[in-house]
C-alpha cells in the first residue's frame, strides 16, 4: 500500500512526495511508514524494484519471432506502454539518484534490459551489421526510445500515444538495415 501510494502521488505530481503525503494516501500514519522503511530513500529503492518487476512483466519477450513490421509494432507498443506508465517514477528516480549506489545500479539494469530487448527484437537485421555498426545502431535505438523521448513527443510536440508510436516505428525502421532475404 505504501509503495502504491508513493507511485500514485508521483503520477499526479512530479515532485517527490513527503512521508506525510504518502502516509495519508496509503491510509497509514507517518510512523507506520518508517516502521516499514528506515527512510524515504529505502522506500524509493523499494518502489523502483517494484516498478522494475512490473515493467519487466509488461515487456515480455513474446513477439520477437514475427516479420519485421510485426516486431516493430510489438516492440514499440510495449515500450510506449512502459514509458507512459512509468515516466513519473523514472523522472523522480533520475532526479534522486544522487550518491545512491542502489539506484545507480537499478538505472544500469533498466538500460541493460532495454538494450537486450532491442537486440532480441531486431536480431535478424542486426546480424547483417558489423560489430561497430551494430553497436551504434543499438545505441541509437535505445536513445530514441528513452523515457524522455516519449515525454518530449507528448509534452512538447503534442503527439498522441498512437502518433508517438508511429514516429518510433518509422525511425527504428530507417535505422535498421533491410532484413535478410529469409526473414
Amino acid at each position: 500500500m505504501v509503495i502504491e501510494a508513493y507511485l500514485s502521488l508521483l503520477r499526479e505530481n512530479p515532485n517527490v512526495p513527503t512521508a506525510a503525503q504518502i502516509a495519508e494516501r496509503a491510509g497509514y500514519s507517518v510512523r507506520s511508514i518508517f516502521e516499514r522503511f528506515p527512510d524515504l530513500h529505502a522506500l524509493r529503492v523499494a518502489a523502483t524494484d517494484y516498478a522494475l518487476t512490473q515493467a519487466r512483466d509488461q515487456s515480455l519477450t513474446a513477439g520477437s519471432d514475427g516479420d519485421r513490421q510485426a516486431r516493430l509494432k510489438t516492440h514499440v507498443e510495449r515500450r510506449a506502454y512502459v514509458c507512459q506508465k512509468w515516466l513519473p517514477l523514472w523522472r523522480a528516480f533520475r532526479a534522486n539518484l544522487g550518491d545512491s549506489v542502489e539506484l545507480a545500479q537499478r538505472a544500469r539494469l533498466v538500460r541493460s534490459a532495454i538494450v537486450q530487448r532491442i537486440e532480441l527484437m531486431y536480431a535478424p537485421e542486426l546480424s547483417m551489421l558489423g560489430d561497430q555498426e551494430r553497436r551504434q545502431t543499438v545505441i541509437a535505438i535505445e536513445a530514441l526510445i528513452d523515457f524522455e523521448s516519449w515525454a518530449r513527443m507528448q509534452e512538447f510536440f503534442g503527439l498522441t500515444p498512437e502518433e508517438g508510436c508511429a514516429v518510433w516505428i518509422q525511425a527504428i525502421d530507417r535505422l535498421l538495415p533491410p532484413p535478410p532475404p529469409d526473414s
